[in-house]
Parts: structure tokens; C-alpha cells; sequence
């Protein structure tokens, strides 16, 4: 499919719009309907005055991201490995785990989910080491799960090796990840940045974990959970898998053998790169799973508890907490990432949409804070791009080193907005800074374009399938290739700059049209899931030049009228990552009807499907101005993590509703 090749003219070759009496017989809404626009506009009132009491006094947004009770049982276990577990953090702890318990005695991955091995394997660990007894009666269902399940040895790897650091699982039946492949150049394969930037930091501290092979006591036995465990016969040599069985086991034989001089160099060499990538506020990537993997590794290299790394780094850790008042005494859970950046981006956006201009006391202080979190150092990022000048935002409070491009590209988005909305006359000076830096952000992303011409989020050129055949890497993503969202993002980006012609533009808009789903849908990589990438596409498409009438554009906005929902909403599940069946089907959320709203409002804001979907908003919305969204539609990991992003349920909304307004009254 070539951008070229726009539909014609000629209405009567047109593509085909879709049947209006089909859509509204399918959506329940009587035929003649007046557009509700006195609805929309109370909805968005309410939902902009909820959004401006969340603003925090420093000028940032930032809503809770919630996943699953892995996070919090990975930090007893890692609380227990350290020797600072308290009863009152277990306990705390514990009450959450418990109130996230399944009926069927397991634990999901995701809101409505279905029980997940692992994550029922940790959780009902972290409840012993919380105190719960394993003749209660919740615990006993779990255990019976677990054992029918296969027991530890069918869940994943990293939760074997959560074990093992307690003595319940050999480190000689674990995958090995030898040190002394810090030593390996970047054009080699499985050297370090051939990993995603989230799993490179992840694996480098285990390569020193692996080293050590510590076990440490939990304080109890988990015999109660002990099922057979039949290893699964090796695969045969000529596939992927077996080769790296085979590699695998090559490697156990060199941990047997391994050269002292250059083994003690790896160690020393990895923890000098694990030091070099601690961030301000003691992080590592501002992610959970480098952050207890480095910590773990420098104290067995023998850095003391009150190092200044390792005692920044638990602070640090322990600001990701959220601890609440509950029935029975303090409820505690912990944030896998912050999300400050984007959240403030997006806030922005919905709320410039909606008729805040740039005087505004919130989009002020929004404009200072977004101008001083400016990247303006060198990161990881220029390992593929070593000429490249830095620029660009992340997506946490501190994460200097991991700027990211989908950060980047919607912080411009939202400095086009403040400037657009009278800024330079508020206070030019900060005009002129903000300016400067989007222009600085949109230059790094547009260096960070793989060969591909479109864009991952952290790395360019990150797109080696070889790491993901590791049987180390049995869970999640390992590498950044290009996806659609970001691409989408970046696209519109250089369109609202009003660079449409530019080689880079045109790259990402063929590369999005290459990749349209057949059923005319895109995949999301970063959020849940072909309704989320779609709805990214669609109005990038159309901000970049696309005509509406592209075939590609109509091929969407049928599949977006199909899979709206009789009540008017649009939902998707998590589980279409791995199963088909659920592309564009789920629980209707406010967000998800949003990112439909948004792609419609851009290709054909007269289309039926939209005013039954702004509908469906306002009647959902509720008193205090926003939504309930228990559904967890951002991505981490397509099919292995998934995110409930608190602000989702309110931001998008606010801007799908602002610009149906816009659209309704011509401007």
C-alpha cells in the first residue's frame, strides 16, 4: 500500500461509507437523534475541574500506575533476601495480596483476568512472610492451585529464580547468563544493547546474582506446595530453541570452569555499568525489576546497607509505596513505574483542548516543570546513535539515561499546545525556552528513526530477535522494535511542527500504512490494544496529510463502527494479545471509547458511531467528574504485563470530548 495512492475524487469511486441505518440499528440509538453536545459539554466541565484539583503544586500530573501483586510480593522476597523485612510492611503488604485474591484461590496478572501460575506461586510466599498460616482456608485453596498447576517447576523462569535465592529451586536448573557478557561489543549478538533498554538493565545486575548463586532463609518451608516436576524433553537441535538449550548447557559447564582474572573483571566491569546508571532518585530506569536486581547485586558484591547507592536506592524504592487506611490497619502496595511526564503531557493536551489557554495558573506551572525536565545528557540511546545530540523527555520523575521517544513526542504536543494558547505573550521568555526545547526533543526523535523508518521507544535499531529465543527470557518483551503507537506518535508530532514533507514524516506514514492490521486496525504495543493503536494512527494519519478518503482511513473507521459495543462504548481485553478472539472486544472503559472517539473525530467526526460514543461518556461519567476504570488498558509487556493507568480514565476522555465540541460548533 503506497501513500500515493489516495482515493480519487470521484465520490462515486469513493470507498463505501458505512451504512448510517446499520450502525445506529446496531447501537440501539433511535434514527434522528439530536448530537449531544448540552451532555458533552457538561461531561467535559466536570471532568476539566477534576482533572485541575489533581495538579499537583509543584505543576506536574501524576496518577497511580497499578499492575499486579507480583510488585508487592517481590519486595518482601526482596525484604526478606536483604534482612529489613518489618512486620509492619509485611503485614501491610499482606492485606493487599489478600484483598486481590481470586475465587479460585490464585491471583490474575489483570483486572478480570484469569489466574496467572506464577503470580499465585509469589503471591502465596509473600503471605507466608506476611504471617498467613498455611492451614487458612485461602491459603490451602492457593496451594491446591498451585500444586495442580504443576508446582514451581511450571511456573516462569524469573519466579524460579526468586526461589532459588531461597534455596526452593537449584540454581543448577536455571538458565545462565554469564557475567563476561558485559565484555561483548555492540555488534555482537546477546551483547548487552541488543536488549530492550528495561531488560538490558535487568540482566546485567543477574549476571552477578548468577554469579553468587546466594541462597538465603525465608524462615518456613513451602513443602505444602511440593508437585512432580517433569523437565520438558530437550527440542531438537536444527530449531531456535533447541540450539539454545544446547548454548544453555555449554554455559553451565563454563560456570564450572570459568577463568577467576576475567570473571573477577565482568563483576567489577558490570557493577561500574549498574553504578553509572543509578539515577538522582536511586532508580535504575525508574522501573522496579533493574531496581531490586541492582540492588541485590551490590550488596552481594559486599556494598553495605548504608552505601550511599544502596541507601538511595531503598529510599527511592520506598517512595514508590502507597500506603492507605484500611479496615484492619494500613494497606500497602507498590508502584511498578511513575508516570509524571506523560501523565503532565496528556493533561496538558486534554486540557488545551478544552479551551484552557496558556495564562492559566495550571498550564503554567505545567510549562516551567515540563521545561526542567528536559534530557539534556547523553544516555544509552547513543550506543546505535553516537552522533546524535541530545534532547527529549522521559517518562519518570528521574531517568536522565532512558529519555524515551512516545515522552518526547507528546511533551511537544503539548508545548505546540501552550504556545498555540497564547504563551509568548503570558511570559515570552519561558515561550522561547520551551520552544527550543521541543525543537531540540523533535530533532533527537527524528535521529532516534530505525532503518525501518519508524521508531521504537528507547533504542533505535533494537529489533535482533535473537534475544527473545534465551530460555533466560521466557517472559515479556526483550527488545524494542518499532510499533505502531509510537510511531503514530511521532508522526504526529512532525506534523502539528509542520514538517509533513520531511523524509522522516513520510518514512513513518509509509512504514504505518505497510502495517495496518488486515482488518484495518493497528496493533498497540504500549496500550491495550488494536483500539488504543488505532486510535493513535488515525488522527497522526490525518495530522500528517493522509487524506481522510485514504482507503487505509476508511479500512479503520469500519473496524472501529464494527467493534463499537450496543451501549455505545468500546472496550478490549488484554488476553487479544494472545488470543484473537478478543481483538476489539472487552469491557466498554472511558479511555478505550476515547482512543475510538479520537480516531473518529479526526477521519469522520460525523460519523454515527461518535455521537453514540460521547454519549455512552456522558452517561458513564460520574458525580465528581471522572470515571470508574478498574480495567487495566495501558501495556508493559503485550500478553505478560499489563497497566491500569489511574489518569487514562480522565485525560483521554477530556480531549475526546473537547474535540467533539470543537467539531460540533465548527472550530
Amino acid at each position: 500500500m503506497k501513500l500515493t495512492s489516495h482515493a480519487p475524487a470521484d465520490a462515486a469511486r469513493r470507498p463505501p461509507r458505512a451504512d448510517v441505518s446499520a450502525v445506529l440499528d446496531h447501537l440501539d440509538v433511535p434514527d434522528g437523534r439530536p448530537a449531544p453536545v448540552a451532555g458533552a459539554r457538561a461531561a467535559m466541565l466536570a471532568a476539566r475541574a477534576h482533572l485541575l484539583g489533581l495538579r499537583s503544586p509543584e505543576g506536574w500530573w501524576k496518577g497511580e500506575l497499578e499492575t499486579n501483586v507480583t510488585m508487592d510480593a517481590e519486595d518482601l522476597m526482596l525484604r526478606q533476601f536483604l534482612g529489613i523485612l518489618t512486620p509492619e510492611t509485611a503485614a501491610a503488604t499482606g492485606r493487599w495480596i489478600r484483598s486481590q485474591q481470586r475465587d479460585d484461590g490464585g491471583w490474575a496478572t489483570f483486572y478480570g483476568g484469569p489466574t496467572d501460575l506464577s503470580t499465585t506461586y509469589e503471591a502465596y510466599v509473600a503471605l507466608r512472610l506476611a504471617g498467613d498460616s498455611p492451614d487458612a482456608e485461602h491459603m490451602r485453596s492457593a496451594a491446591a492451585l498451585i500444586r495442580a498447576r504443576g508446582g514451581l517447576g511450571a511456573t516462569r523462569v524469573f519466579t524460579r529464580l526468586w526461589l532459588a535465592l531461597f534455596g526452593e529451586w537449584s540454581w543448577d536448573d536455571l538458565p545462565v547468563m554469564p557475567a563476561e557478557m558485559i565484555f561483548l561489543p555492540a555488534w555482537m549478538p546477546l551483547n548487552p544493547y541488543s536488549f530492550g533498554c528495561w531488560a538490558r538493565q535487568t540482566i546485567v545486575p543477574l549476571t552477578i546474582v548468577g554469579h553468587f548463586r546466594p541462597v538465603r532463609s525465608l524462615g518456613f518451608s513451602l513443602t505444602e506446595l511440593a508437585a512432580a516436576y517433569t523437565p520438558p524433553a530437550r527440542a531438537s537441535w536444527r530449531s531456535w530453541a533447541g540450539a539454545f538449550q544446547r548454548l544453555d548447557g555449554v554455559l553451565h559447564r563454563y560456570e564450572r570452569r570459568r577463568l577467576p582474572r576475567l570473571r573477577r573483571l565482568a563483576l567489577r566491569r558490570a557493577a561500574e555499568w549498574i553504578l553509572a546508571r543509578q539515577e538522582a532518585d536511586g532508580c535504575w530506569g525508574g522501573i522496579q525489576p533493574p531496581w531490586v536486581y541492582s540492588i541485590m547485586a551490590l550488596t552481594l558484591l559486599g556494598y553495605s546497607m548504608d552505601h550511599p547507592s544502596v541507601a538511595a536506592a531503598l529510599r527511592g524504592l520506598d517512595g514508590f509505596a502507597i500506603v492507605e487506611d484500611g479496615p484492619d490497619g494500613p494497606v500497602r502496595r507498590l508502584e511498578a513505574c511513575q508516570s509524571p511526564v506523560w501523565d503532565t503531557a496528556l493533561a496538558v493536551v486534554a486540557l488545551a483542548d478544552t479551551g484552557v489557554r496558556a495564562d492559566d495558573e495550571a498550564m503554567l506551572a505545567a510549562a516551567r516543570w515540563l521545561g526542567r525536565e528536559e534530557v539534556t545528557v547523553t544516555g544509552d540511546w547513543a550506543v546505535a546513535r553516537p552522533e546524535l545530540a541530545p534532547g527529549g523527555w522521559a517518562f519518570e520523575f528521574a531517568n536522565d539515561i532512558y529519555p524515551d521517544t512516545d515522552d518526547t513526542a507528546e511533551v511537544v504536543l503539548a508545548i505546540h499546545r501552550l504556545l498555540d494558547g497564547g504563551l509568548s505573550a503570558v511570559d515570552p521568555e519561558l515561550a522561547a525556552r520551551l520552544a527550543a526545547a521541543a525543537g531540540r526533543g523533535a530533532n533527537w526523535v527524528v535521529g532516534m528513526r530505525s532503518a525501518n523508518g519508524a521508531w521504537g521507544a528507547f533504542d533505535a535499531d533494537n529489533t535482533s530477535s535473537i534475544p527473545t529465543k534465551l530460555p533466560f527470557c521466557d517472559f515479556g518483551e526483550v527488545v524494542d522494535p518499532p510499533s505502531a503507537d509510537v510511531t503514530a506518535h511521532v508522526v504526529e508530532m512532525l506534523g502539528v511542527l509542520g514538517r509533513r514533507s520531511d523524509p522522516a514524516t513520510r518514512s513513518g506514514i509509509q512504514w504505518l500504512l505497510d502495517n495496518q492490521e488486515p482488518g484495518g486496525s493497528w496493533f498497540g504495543r504500549w496500550g491495550v490494544n488494536h483500539i488504543y493503536g488505532t486510535g493513535a494512527v488515525v488522527p497522526a494519519l490525518i495530522e500528517a496529510g493522509v487524506p481522510a478518503d485514504h482507503p487505509a482511513i476508511r479500512r479503520a473507521v469500519a473496524w472501529l463502527a464494527e467493534h463499537q459495543q450496543p451501549g455505545g462504548g468500546w472496550g478490549e481485553d488484554p488476553r487479544s494479545y494472545q488470543d484473537e478472539s478478543w481483538i476489539g472486544r472487552g469491557e466498554a472503559t472511558a479511555s478505550q471509547t476515547a482512543w475510538a472517539l479520537l480516531a473518529l473525530l479526526a477521519a469522520d467526526p460525523d460519523h454515527p458511531a461518535v455521537d453514540a460514543g460521547v454519549r455512552w461518556l456522558a452517561d458513564t461519567q460520574r458525580a465528581d467528574g471522572t470515571w470508574d476504570e478498574p480495567q487495566f488498558t495501558g501495556t508493559g509487556f503485550p500478553g505478560d504485563f499489563t497497566i491500569n493507568y489511574h489518569l487514562y480514565r480522565l485525560t483521554f476522555p477530556l480531549t475526546a470530548l473537547g474535540r467533539y465540541l470543537a467539531a460540533r460548533s465548527g472550530g
